[in-house]
């Protein structure tokens, strides 16, 4: 077995959240830096807070708005060529259709 490959490990590690939370773990770094913790994530507490960094969240509603307009784009394409596609189906209703 080889010696001294294996890294330090760390029991009294310390994390730090963004929110100001420090706690201690196991770790193989000395000091954790986290954006979210058990104190400050929408999970356990139970409000719904969005962490955005890079516009995601209206990046994904502007795509959801095109999809939406576009559906609705095709449904009116669909239903006018239903439209011109129906013709009379049959002599009685050509004849109907001539009055």
């Amino acid at each position: 077995m080889k010696a001294n490959v294996h890294p330090t490990y760390f029991e009294k590690a310390q994390v730090v959240c963004v929110c100001g939370n420090k706690f201690t773990v196991g770790s193989t770094r000395e000091n954790i830096h986290v954006e979210l913790c058990y104190k400050c994530h929408p999970f356990y507490t139970g409000e719904q807070r969005f962490v955005d960094t890079a516009s995601r969240i209206q990046k994904f509603q502007t795509k959801q708005k095109k999809a939406t307009d576009y559906k609705q784009v095709v449904t009116k394409k669909k239903e006018e060529q239903r439209k011109q596609q129906e013709g009379p189906k049959s002599l009685r209703e050509m004849l109907i259709g001539l009055k």
